[in-house]
């Protein structure tokens, strides 16, 4: 499709989609001049997306829309995740995609680690002997006390951004650090050793605990799988704050069930929320936190710093886009 001259700043419009965010409210603050509308659930996003020019969504995306979008040019993600939007569709009508990237990689690194310290310390186990007004007891059995993490090996699944940063956090606690990631020659200094992707197997004996971080590609779909599992140590632990598909779900319960591994802490499933009928639920040695390790209060003014510089971006007739990925 030939380009169209991107719409100026006085006749564009954008539309905040999201069932929560308050970008609207964050965007009006900043006085762009800009015009913008909200909307928070997919019914009427679906009767203003005709009007706008561009849009700044991630879960109430459908692809669906592409064809009733007639002036939409450009798509700023929410989030880092992109793999919701078709983009073949979008390139054929000459609409530009751009994620969030590195938006929330503090929150999330940060929030991985909250996750390890939870598990290695049992605070979830503290948690519920506080609902129910009981002091447990020293325990004799080490295998079952709570644990310290120096010394002890931290694989990171994607040493990206996020899994740099998570590094880093990883190291000041005493943790050898390894990894992989898909080129190994950039930015291996992050960790004590980095392998390519196709190492990973050969990596997971080696872990404590197994963080993942990396992004949901065709290539990490299932990544970690029944035998994937099946090489980690009894001991180890499987902390997830990268998509529930890089996990097969049915070959965790099963692991969990036969306590193939120690525990494992999910900030996100394959389906989401949670299916009440989860066996994931039940597990005293799992941890589930609802997709939240992106969250922070400064949410919002990251996706909008980045909003805003790629908009001037295309009023500038700039071809490359920060983050771009149509």
């Amino acid at each position: 499709m030939p380009a169209r001259p991107f719409p100026d700043r006085t006749s564009l419009t954008i539309c905040f989609a999201h069932v929560a965010y308050r970008l609207g409210e964050r965007f009006a603050a900043r006085n762009t001049g800009v015009r913008a509308i909200e909307v928070r659930n997919l019914d009427d996003f679906s009767a203003r997306v005709p009007e706008v020019d561009v849009v700044v969504v991630s879960g109430l995306w459908r692809n669906d829309l592409i064809a009733r979008a007639a002036k939409l040019r450009f798509i700023q993600s929410i989030g880092a995740g992109v793999d919701q939007f078709d983009r073949d569709a979008l390139r054929a009508r000459g609409i530009r995609l751009v994620s969030a990237q590195g938006v929330n990689e503090r929150a999330v690194s940060q929030h991985a680690m909250a996750l390890i310290l939870a598990l290695m310390r049992h605070i979830p186990a503290g948690r519920d002997n506080q609902r129910r007004r009981h002091w447990r007891g020293m325990i004799s059995d080490l295998t079952q006390r709570e644990d310290e993490l120096g010394g002890k090996t931290l694989l990171i699944v994607g040493l990206g951004r996020i899994g740099s940063r998570l590094a880093a956090l990883a190291r000041a606690f005493g943790l050898r650090v390894i990894a992989t990631k898909r080129d190994p020659s950039k930015g291996a200094d992050a960790a004590d050793l980095v392998v390519a992707d196709a190492g990973l197997r050969e990596m997971l004996p080696q872990a404590d605990i197994v963080a993942l971080t990396c992004p949901l590609t065709p290539q990490t779909e299932k990544l970690i799988d029944a035998a994937a599992l099946a090489t980690m140590k009894p001991s180890a632990y499987l902390v997830n704050v990268a998509r529930g598909r890089v996990v097969d779900e049915p070959a965790l319960i099963a692991a969990l069930e036969a306590k193939r591994i120690a525990g494992a802490a999910l900030d996100c499933t394959v389906e989401e929320p949670l299916p009440e009928a989860s066996p994931l639920w039940d597990f005293d040695n799992v941890l589930i936190t609802p997709h939240a390790a992106g969250e922070t209060r400064r949410y919002e003014d990251n996706v909008l710093d980045i909003l805003l510089e790629n908009l001037e971006r295309l009023w500038s007739s700039e071809t490359e886009l920060k983050n771009q990925i149509v």
